[in-house]
């Protein structure tokens, strides 16, 4: 028999697998290049993204059709299916997240109830077509003229074995592109460029379990290496005097849902977004560069950050994977001093495992959803509408020992920005993007809100004794509304730079009778822990904090995001490109390069005390 007859007779044999094989090689390869927005340059990353989509379709083909070799429609239909439902997935959550779903993110599938709303807005009626090959396969699988044949052994482990040489040179060709790639993953849009959705998926599951063996495995040595990088950073000096200005006040947090600083000061239609918010920086320190840090966690890692002056996970949320470790954060420390923590939230208490994890942070009380008079006629979006949820928290702060140390959890400007019509203050915004139109009367509300709120505490007469700590949690405009966002800013085009500087969210220190005045200080959500308790008049010698005073003289100009972008006073690096400030404009990689590896090691040594749970060491060293 010539080769040209086995090729023939092998390819009938085999036609129902092959073409589904294509089929789902292609719905693969075209969602992955033109529905995510992958930074896919250059004909090598090109090739590149091809092999790793090609050898995820081999070694999951080989993998189903092992597991169902007598009823190989079964395993393909099988395989069809899922598939689609996870690239949905990955779709879905990208297009709010600008992310790829992770192991720890899926087992927080308790959250799904309260993001249905948010879900079924990202929903497209294009989305079906991610589902045509299961029809196109169920239209075969009922053409009884068409062959079911399946492979037989020698043929799956022919398959698996290039399946396995596919993803060694696609894994040499990603390293090549990027070192080190797998080994410090900051970027998952990256990684999915490189190896593709599948293999990525397949890389986070191994990466995850590798997690539990982390903390199994630290030790003693390992908090040691950490103390000895932390006592490297420079030392917070020279501000004698603003330490203990706020020394015995109460301390009032308010997490500003998604509120970056874009709005500050901006008009639209000739009105003031945050008309509110603008009168009290001029009497408050207002940080004009500072930087969100948060990751998959959002609201609940910026609360983590805040606290703990440590950055938040890679992957997933420290709230929900790490919420029995030790932690040496703010309201463990002042309950010492005598304060009482308290945290006011009108959600539910297992919403990002905060029921669990609260108590951990050192929090006496959570104020939640339960504890709120909540009704039809006061929620707006995710629930409690933020106005009724200042008034009613504020006459329960009232009844709390004092001094306390109070944090305030916003909801109303959360995705998808919704707001009736007659809560609406200001219009919406007229551009090509429904989300940014809607988020800057949602914005104007809180902003209100939020005025509400100092009258009430004056009112209540919490005012004038306590610190008011204001700062934007994340970003709620996401990078897929740069060209409305172009148009709002007056620019021709967005382009990564402008995206780091958009990261860029409020913070506002208010102290009662303290004259304000407007920093530049380029800083980050880590800084504000030891910034909080200098102002408290508390030590922060010998405490593992990866922040800096914001007041301090001798602070450097670095301010490292979770993604490993990093700004400084002259440049900005950000995918793998270093920017000029001056400018905005792609410069020399060596005007960065002094800072990469100072921006990899914060973020390796503070993963390094989450995973392995290494502040539990200290505390057990303190009890010796």
């Amino acid at each position: 028999m010539s080769l040209l007859t086995y090729v023939q007779r092998h390819c009938g044999k085999h036609r129902f697998t092959y073409t589904m094989a294509l089929c789902f090689w292609l719905k693969n390869y075209l969602v992955q290049r033109y529905c995510f927005d992958l930074p896919v340059k250059g004909f090598y990353q090109e090739i590149n993204l091809l092999i790793g989509t090609s050898s995820s379709v081999l070694i999951l083909f080989s993998f189903f059709m092992l597991g169902f070799r007598s009823k190989i429609h079964i395993s393909i239909l099988a395989l069809s299916l899922l598939s689609s439902a996870l690239l949905l997935s990955d779709l879905v959550y990208y297009r709010f997240f600008n992310d790829f779903i992770t192991i720890p993110v899926l087992l927080l599938a308790d959250n799904m109830s309260v993001l249905w709303s948010s879900v079924f807005t990202l929903l497209r009626p294009s989305d079906l077509l991610i589902f045509l090959d299961t029809f196109f396969l169920v239209l075969m699988i009922n053409n009884r003229k068409m062959p079911k044949t399946a492979w037989n052994p020698s043929q799956l482990v022919a398959a698996t074995a290039l399946a396995s040489l596919l993803i060694f040179f696609n894994l040499s060709m990603a390293d090549k592109i990027r070192p080190g790639l797998l080994n410090r993953t900051f970027d998952r849009q990256i990684v999915v460029k490189s190896i593709g959705a599948y293999n990525y998926h397949l890389y986070d599951i191994i990466t995850s379990t590798q997690i539990g063996y982390k903390k199994a495995f630290a030790s003693n040595d390992d908090l040691a290496t950490v103390e000895s990088f932390v006592k490297q950073l420079p030392k917070d000096e020279n501000n004698k005097k603003l330490f203990g200005a706020a020394k015995g006040y109460n301390v009032v947090l308010v997490s500003m849902e998604s509120l970056q600083s874009f709005v500050i000061d901006r008009r639209i239609e000739g009105q003031e977004v945050t008309p509110y918010l603008n009168r009290l920086i001029k009497e408050s320190f207002y940080f004009e560069n500072f930087y969100h840090q948060t990751g998959q966690g959002k609201t609940s890692d910026a609360e983590f950050i805040i606290d703990t002056s440590l950055f938040p996970l890679p992957s997933g949320a420290v709230f929900f994977s790490n919420a029995q470790n030790v932690y040496d954060s703010t309201p463990n420390i002042l309950k010492k001093l005598g304060y009482y923590p308290a945290v006011f939230h009108a959600n539910n208490r297992s919403f990002w495992n905060r029921g669990n994890m609260y108590p951990t942070m050192g929090y006496e009380r959570f104020f939640s959803s339960s504890d709120y008079n909540i009704t039809e006629d006061n929620t707006i979006g995710w629930g409690l509408n933020d106005i009724s949820f200042f008034r009613q928290s504020v006459e329960k702060l009232r009844g709390l020992p004092q001094p306390f140390y109070s944090k305030f959890i916003t909801l109303t400007n959360h995705y998808p920005f919704n707001l009736s019509e007659k809560n609406r203050l200001i219009p919406e915004y007229a551009s090509g993007s429904m989300t940014l139109n809607r988020y800057i009367p949602t914005v104007r509300y809180m902003d209100e809100a939020l005025k509400i709120f100092f009258e009430e505490m004056k009112s209540a007469g919490l005012y004038e004794h306590s610190i008011f700590v204001l700062y934007g949690d994340h970003y709620g405009i996401s990078h897929k509304h740069h060209k409305a966002m172009a148009k709002l800013l007056g620019k021709g085009k967005i382009n990564w730079y402008d995206h780091v500087q958009l990261q860029r969210v409020p913070l506002i220190i208010h102290i009662p009778g303290m004259k304000g005045k407007r920093m530049g200080t380029i800083s980050g959500q880590v800084d504000l822990k030891p910034t909080l308790l200098h102002l408290l008049g508390v030590n922060t010698d010998g405490q593992l904090n990866f922040g800096l005073d914001l007041f301090a003289g001798n602070r450097p100009e670095l301010a490292v995001l979770r993604d490993g972008s990093f700004i400084t006073d002259r440049n900005v690096f950000t995918k793998n490109r270093c920017y000029d400030k001056a400018t905005g404009m792609v410069t020399e990689p060596a005007d960065c390069e002094p800072f990469k590896e100072e921006a990899v090691k914060r973020l390796t040594y503070s993963d390094s005390i989450v995973y392995g749970d290494l502040l539990r060491f200290a505390n057990r060293a303190k009890k010796l």
